[in-house]
């Protein structure tokens, strides 16, 4: 049923992109060399002397089956339930950069030297705009579809346990998946008895009769960590039906959102945090790309830097820049750099705590810096030494640090990786006087899925909503 369907919508979305790289091909053939903007002379090109249509259409043999593999290897056609809504724009946008790299590459091995550079640039954004509209609004006829009843996943649960509960408040949270629970087997709970509306409909022994006369689509197995000596048998009864089986560990809250498991000769072995930049390759990247982004921003912003600068000393008395002890990465501590914002204080004042609204320390060239984070500025000289990163989870004091670690789990994960000047968390809203366990969530997001992709995406956003900060007092 459901199997069918994620077929069919396969298939359409195949075409739909074999359709969309076409078209994008066209416009962006008439836009380099029929349009307006060659009327206006934003493109100088002469009648006769580039390759008519034809010519460049004989390129779409190769270019839509590359395109087609690498949106496959991109993830682009599996189930997007439970994805949100940009959630294909970055697979979208990688796929063309490679696709466009290797083309490149292709007309490099013919010699062709006479295919539009402008026109194959034009070509990727316009696809990847279309593409992306494209599937979203497929997307939200979907979700709408689901929200009234149609293309439902049927599932039941198998056991009782935190697990199934919050399996249960992430469906219900979620009508749009299209997931329609019928119930719960498990043993110790009396028949009829509900959580949100989902009964208690039978026994465990009972699974095979359920799924010998129900239309199942899925099998989500939530039993609770002390029925796991019934996990082989209740496994076994599930694939011999063929339906499609998920198991929800009652022991999720430890496990990374990426679980990363090892083989040892045939034994998997599950670790139970991912740490991406554990990797060197990766970690080499990252520091590359902290390398050329921070002497970027230091020439970038070195006059408004200056110009800060002249303003502190001009305001209020004392040194223009402030160090400040924070933990790092491995837990090791170093002087992090800031722009003066509040008034010189005694070491003993300044451990007091954050600032709050009003707080009469902060000078008045410091109300403006801080909210505006242009305070923050001088730590791309910390990137620059390597004792921070440009995107990571933000760097907390010492006695913070050992206070959040014994009330927060999981709080001290985040010094496997290097602190940032922006992070998940940041653009999210939760810096500064916010809920120090959300950050968290946010951090350990971050770090189980981390990839430059997501840096990018992270310093993207940081543009439009990192900056401005409406909880720094």
């Amino acid at each position: 049923m459901i199997k069918d369907n994620q077929k069919t919508l396969n298939r359409l979305h195949i075409f739909m992109d074999a359709a969309i790289i076409v078209v994008s091909y066209l416009i962006a053939y008439y836009l380099r060399f029929y349009s307006f903007l060659t009327k206006m002379n934003i493109f100088s090109v002469e009648s006769g002397t580039f390759y008519p249509l034809n010519i460049y259409a004989k390129s779409l043999y190769f270019i839509v089956p590359l395109y087609l593999i690498i949106y496959n290897q991109a993830k682009l056609y599996t189930p997007k339930r439970g994805k949100k809504r940009w959630a294909e724009f970055f697979p979208i946008a990688y796929s063309n950069f490679f696709g466009l790299a290797f083309y490149f590459f292709y007309l490099y091995m013919l010699e062709e030297t006479h295919i539009s550079r402008y026109f194959l640039g034009m070509f990727s954004v316009i696809n990847v705009i279309i593409c992306t509209a494209a599937r979203m609004t497929v997307a939200n006829i979907l979700r709408t579809a689901r929200k009234k009843g149609y293309n439902l996943k049927h599932v039941i649960l198998v056991g009782y346990s935190r697990a199934a509960e919050a399996y249960i408040d992430r469906i219900f949270a979620n009508p749009q998946w299209g997931y329609y629970i019928h119930g719960i087997l498990d043993d110790s709970m009396e028949i009829d008895t509900r959580y949100k509306k989902v009964p208690v409909i039978g026994k465990l022994d009972q699974l095979e009769e359920y799924l010998t006369k129900m239309s199942l689509d899925e099998i989500a197995i939530t039993l609770s960590i002390k029925e796991y000596e019934l996990l082989e048998k209740v496994v076994a009864t599930c694939e011999k039906s063929g339906v499609h089986t998920k198991f929800v560990p009652d022991y999720y809250s430890f496990f990374p959102t990426k679980p990363y498991t090892e083989d040892l000769y045939g034994l998997p072995v599950i670790n139970i945090r991912n740490v991406p930049l554990s990797n060197t390759f990766n970690w080499i990247t990252k520091r590359i790309v902290d390398i050329i982004g921070s002497l970027t921003g230091i020439i970038v912003f070195s006059v408004p830097m200056l110009i800060v600068a002249l303003l502190i000393k001009l305001t209020s008395k004392g040194p223009i820049i402030f160090s400040q002890v924070r933990v790092g990465k491995n837990n090791k501590t170093f002087k992090m750099y800031k722009f003066r914002s509040m008034k010189v204080q005694t070491e003993e004042d300044e451990a007091k705590g954050w600032t709050t609204a009003g707080d009469p320390r902060v000078t008045g060239i410091g109300k403006f810096i801080r909210r505006t984070s242009i305070d923050e500025l001088p730590q791309l000289f910390n990137i620059l030494k390597g004792d921070m990163s440009l995107v990571g989870p933000r760097p907390e004091r010492p006695q913070f640090v050992e206070q959040f670690k014994e009330v927060i789990p999981r709080y001290m994960i985040k010094h496997q990786v290097p602190p940032g000047l922006t992070g998940w968390a940041q653009i999210n809203g939760y810096r500064g006087d916010t809920s120090i366990t959300k950050r968290i969530e946010h951090d350990l997001y971050y770090i189980e899925n981390w990839s430059l992709g997501f840096d990018i995406k992270i310093m993207f956003l940081t543009i439009f909503k990192g900056f401005i900060n409406k909880n720094a007092y």
